[in-house]
């Protein structure tokens, strides 16, 4: 692959967010192109139209992708299924050299928040994108770490119900589990700890999600503005994002401490960040926000690993044919 060519890409899952994706890879993606849409279900919406799109389709899951005539030319899939489901897919992708971008909470490959840990992570055959509460918490984490150690994050990500699909709430246990490790791993935070609310009101309501960082003291303004610097860089990709009000600060002194969950009682500062996430309605709706940044950040992901694979030199790609 040149750096003039673009790199074909599947899709399993032909759900919401496997729609979604798939729109957003044909509308913009810089050095992506699509080649096929995979579902279970013959009658999908998303296997429809990808057919009326002109995008190769199968209903017969990984084993139709890989009869399909173009799978020899696809260099990354993405997969919008399951956590139960990846660990199969990834294993039958990897050897045959395909790299994966993973939608689902099984963390096979390390997890990725684009603006905080993609360029380490790239060059991989697998990454993770974690979870949509991750994509648009833990940004917000990390911009806190950048400034003060942080010892407890604990996001809690509300969306739509509407939103949520039969995968969304498969994979809850997964989510808040997922999540909570990568507010450690990645947002920099020694404990961690996720929650989420399927909110049943009507009309839909936009995605919402509160982060709450207890660290060491320190300079305020400065915390307010890695978190805002963290905001601009998310809406590079996620046009959607933004906070819903200024950064809230609690001093906590010591002879007032306040009893943070397996790390006892400390003192410090608490920040409380208040973030809402517009979807860019490309096929779903604007209030699925949760969805719109899942598909956006695995974009962004694969956008750079496919710059990688363009920017490696021809011997190494053939020693690793």
């Amino acid at each position: 692959m040149n750096a003039e060519q673009k790199m074909k890409v599947a899709i399993i899952g032909s759900g919401n967010i496997g729609t979604d994706l798939m729109i957003k890879i044909m509308r913009h993606g810089k050095r992506l192109e699509m080649a096929a849409m995979v579902g279970i279900d013959p009658g999908s919406d998303g296997l429809a139209r990808a057919a009326r799109l002109g995008v190769a389709v199968t209903h017969e899951g990984i084993e139709g992708l890989l009869k399909l005539p173009c799978f020899d030319e696809i260099g990354l899939v993405f997969d919008a299924t399951s956590a139960a489901d990846h660990p199969r897919h990834n294993a039958l992708l990897q050897a045959r050299g395909v790299k994966v971008v993973d939608l689902t909470p099984a963390a096979v490959g390390p997890y990725v928040i684009p603006v905080v840990n993609l360029e380490g992570n790239a060059a991989g055959g697998n990454v993770n994108m974690v979870t949509c509460g991750g994509q648009a918490t833990i940004p917000m984490v990390a911009a806190v770490s950048q400034v003060a150690r942080v010892h407890y994050a604990e996001i809690v990500a509300s969306i739509s119900s509407k939103s949520a699909g039969p995968g969304t709430r498969a994979n809850i246990d997964e989510f808040t589990e997922t999540t909570s490790r990568a507010i450690e791993q990645v947002g920099g935070a020694a404990r961690g700890k996720a929650i989420i609310i399927l909110n049943p009101a009507e009309p839909p309501m936009m995605m919402r999600d509160s982060v709450f960082c207890f660290s060491d003291l320190c300079d305020q303004a400065a915390v307010e503005r890695s978190i805002e610097k963290m905001v601009n860089q998310v809406q590079k990709y996620v046009p959607g994002y933004r906070l819903k009000q200024r950064v809230q600060f609690d001093v906590v002194t010591p002879d007032n401490p306040v009893n943070i969950p397996g790390l006892g009682r400390m003192s410090g500062l608490k920040t409380s960040v208040f973030l809402e996430v517009e979807g860019a309605a490309h096929y779903l709706p604007a209030y699925a926000g949760n969805l719109d940044i899942m598909t956006s950040a695995a974009l962004a992901c694969a956008e750079q690993m496919a710059q990688g694979a363009a920017r490696k030199p021809a011997s190494a790609a053939l020693e690793n044919a």
